[in-house]
């Protein structure tokens, strides 16, 4: 609002609120005064303005000087009075100067004291508005003709882009206090007398009450405690927790340690018992012998020193004893047998086996490839044949083909032992036909296997078994041919 006096303004408003003598201009109207300034030629406005502000400043530079004469002169008198005289003096000059008179010069100098009581000019250059006041309309009192000017804020700014921005709240941050200025004008219009303004859409905002900084400060520190509690809370759980499964793990490992050692005990023990049930080694038939031997020695101890016996009596058991031993060490001679035929057998299904096994080739990558050679199928067709052989509760039809497959693959070669295994082939086919039983046969099945066996560990016919020879078959022949020369 740009005003030329309060009382005027005053008195229009009074004028305008009993009288009502003022009229409206219009955002289309123009004040002739506007136009007259307007019409003057730029030349003649600047000159004038050029006039009046050395005017001014000629005026300011005579103020200056006398001021400093009468601070030389009064130089013996304190530092408060003397700053309060200028203060006065400059007062009395700014309020001197009458507004519409006053221009304001391009540049002018300021006096600044400094802590030493120095006194330093200063020279401030004015840089003046490049155009004119927006208009923006305003009214006119008739009785005194005097204009009023709606209020023109904000000065020309350019649009910045802000973007959006996120940002966490910690601990501990730092204050900052940015200040911000409007990126476009505004302007606000009251209602009044000729203007209707709509206000059905218009809402009522209410404050809410007041949050102060120590109400702040409070909750704050209430949350913060809150979540110190919980975290510690949390660190506790997880403290708690790790002791917990160590003390778990601990448990679990000495129970999975003594059921091992359970299952060790159980499983030695059943061994022990089954070394003495079925024994196949000579250790085994050692330990037999010696708790044998333990045990009569101890019964005859017994014998001997009972007091409740008499001589007969105690020859008599001595007898016994010995009768008892006598049983014991058959039944261990009779697995002793067992023993050793069961071993014969798994002795002759590892050789078989091992022959007829594919060979294994190491690779690049620690993985092993199976690969069959002809010695090693040749190997498997044997060893299938002999299983046959040796297959019990077979019909005769199955036995017949069995044998007439061995008769094929022997007669491929001839020599006596060859002969020797067809002959027996074809004897066993001829008692078959004529109805003999498996007991009768037992002897020439096992005769047979025997041969045949015989057959699959000569390299001759079975390549693959010279990898199993002990002697070399040449230096064999050699010995051989040099014995019966």
């Amino acid at each position: 609002m740009n005003e030329q006096s309060p009382d005027q303004n005053e008195q229009d408003y009074g004028n305008e609120q009993d009288q009502n003598q003022d009229d409206m201009i219009g955002q289309d109207q123009v004040d002739p005064t506007q136009h007259q300034l307007d019409m003057l030629p730029e030349e003649e406005m600047k000159r004038q303005e050029e006039e009046a502000m050395y005017q001014q400043q000629q005026e300011y530079l005579q103020r200056q000087q006398q001021q400093q004469q009468q601070m030389q002169n009064q130089q013996h008198m304190g530092m408060g009075g003397n700053q309060q005289q200028m203060e006065q003096q400059q007062k009395h000059y700014f309020d001197s100067i009458e507004t519409d008179e006053f221009v304001m010069p391009n540049m002018f100098e300021v006096e600044i004291r400094l802590a030493d009581n120095q006194i330093k000019i200063v020279t401030v250059e004015v840089e003046k508005a490049s155009k004119q006041k927006a208009y923006l309309g305003g009214y006119r009192n008739n009785r005194t003709g005097q204009g009023y000017h709606h209020a023109f804020t904000q000065t020309d700014q350019t649009a910045n882009y802000h973007p959006e921005k996120n940002e966490r709240m910690v601990q501990t941050y730092q204050y900052k206090t940015k200040s911000t200025i409007m990126m476009r004008e505004f302007g606000t219009q009251m209602e009044k007398t000729g203007l209707y303004i709509d206000q059905r859409n218009d809402k009522i905002i209410y404050p809410k009450p007041y949050f102060s900084s120590e109400m702040w400060k409070k909750q704050r520190e209430e949350i913060t405690l809150y979540i110190q509690c919980h975290v510690r809370a949390w660190f506790a759980r997880k403290q708690t927790n790790a002791l917990r499964k160590l003390r778990d793990d601990r448990d679990m490992e000495l129970l999975r340690k003594q059921e091992e050692l359970r299952q060790q005990e159980e499983k030695k023990h059943k061994v022990e018992i089954e070394r003495r049930m079925h024994p196949k080694k000579y250790k085994d038939f050692d330990i037999l012998y010696n708790e044998l031997e333990a045990w009569r020695l101890n019964e005859t101890k017994k014998i001997k020193n009972s007091t409740d016996l008499t001589e007969d009596e105690k020859k008599l058991a001595l007898q016994q004893l010995l009768h008892k031993e006598t049983k014991i060490l058959q039944q261990i001679d009779k697995l002793k047998i067992t023993a050793n035929s069961q071993n014969k057998e798994d002795k002759i299904n590892n050789f078989l086996k091992a022959m007829s096994d594919p060979k294994l080739w190491k690779r690049t990558d620690g993985r092993y490839t199976e690969v069959h050679t002809p010695f090693s199928t040749r190997a498997k067709e044997l060893m299938d044949l002999y299983n046959g052989l040796r297959l019990p509760f077979l019909s005769t039809d199955e036995r017949l083909d069995v044998l007439l497959h061995t008769k094929w693959t022997v007669k491929e070669f001839d020599c006596n032992l060859t002969r020797e295994i067809v002959d027996l082939i074809d004897r066993e086919a001829d008692m078959l036909n004529r109805g003999r039983s498996e007991s009768s046969l037992e002897g020439l099945r096992k005769r047979l296997s025997n041969l045949f066996l015989q057959f699959i560990e000569t390299p001759e016919f079975n390549p693959e078994a010279a990898r199993f020879q002990k002697v070399p078959r040449e230096l064999l022949q050699q010995t051989q041919s040099i014995i019966f020369e």
